[in-house]
């Protein structure tokens, strides 16, 4: 029986029932994490809950639980369901409130829920890499917030869908942002470079992780948007996500990258990506 953790508490998942007035289902008003699970453990778990208790405080929020709090109800989350590769989906929304474009004026009370679910590492696509296409941005200009409103990025992913790619590459003005669910980076010679983290991209978790590794490892990273001219002309490219770690793009727009293959500089992050895991959650498979 799966159990899911809801308001603080453990049920079977058939159990967990959200209220229709709830503002999370009504207006998207909440914010959410997914966090890797490998071997049983979190990769990173500090990190994503320190982001989400910054997106709270951004859109006001009040999360009761303390992120040790938080840490220990979600190991207790994984080892009631005997999970070993997966990821922890989790969110806070607003709590159930008469429907009203403002906040309550009221207390609410928010609602809290995470589940877990079993996934491979996408072991094919780091191997040989992915398909893009390119899409215009179309989001709000807070995409700093990992908020529940992901209409635009659904959209996005679609039209990847569509186009029997894996990712859309979002732009604004021409101007690369970053993927539907993803961060983007280029590599020329031995220099990486992605979008700043600024309101019109998500910081990601292994984006952080990808930069702290670079500077440890005396890689160049520079934070500065691109234009789609330099992503197709670039040496290498490739994404970034908690789910994709780092995955490398071979195509964008059915242009191949270079020569359509895995570059060194990809191939070398990978490889130190995969080290932080096993320091951190033991071995994993390959």
């Amino acid at each position: 029986m799966r159990m899911v953790l809801m308001n603080g508490e453990f049920i079977p998942r058939e159990q967990a029932k959200v209220d229709i007035e709830d503002r999370g289902y009504q207006f998207g008003d909440g914010i959410y994490e997914v966090i890797r699970v490998y071997n049983g453990k979190m990769f990173m778990a500090k990190e994503h809950l320190e982001r989400l208790s910054a997106s709270s405080e951004k859109i006001g929020i009040a999360i009761s639980y303390s992120i040790s709090e938080l840490t220990t109800l979600l190991e207790e989350l994984i080892a009631k369901n005997s999970l070993s590769t997966g990821i922890i989906y989790m969110q806070f929304t607003r709590g159930v409130s008469p429907r009203n474009h403002s906040y309550p004026t009221e207390a609410v009370t928010p609602t809290f829920v995470a589940y877990t679910k079993m996934l491979n590492r996408p072991l094919d696509n780091l191997e040989n890499g992915v398909s893009t296409i390119t899409v215009e941005d179309i989001r709000w200009s807070r995409c700093d917030i990992k908020s529940l409103n992901l209409l635009g990025n659904v959209m996005a992913k679609q039209k990847a869908t569509e186009a029997d790619c894996y990712e859309s590459i979002q732009y604004r003005e021409l101007s690369v942002t970053e993927g539907s669910s993803s961060n983007i980076w280029i590599v020329n010679g031995e220099k990486i470079q992605t979008h700043e983290a600024n309101q019109f991209i998500l910081n990601g978790i292994t984006r952080q992780k990808i930069i702290q590794l670079c500077g440890e490892n005396g890689i160049e990273v520079e934070e500065k948007a691109f234009s789609i001219e330099d992503l197709i002309d670039a040496d290498e490219v490739f994404l970034s996500s908690t789910t994709s770690e780092v995955t490398p793009i071979v195509s964008v727009n059915n242009v191949p990258v270079k020569e359509g293959k895995v570059g060194e500089m990809t191939k070398k992050l990978q490889n130190l990506f995969v080290e932080a895991i096993i320091s951190e959650c033991g071995q994993i498979s390959n």
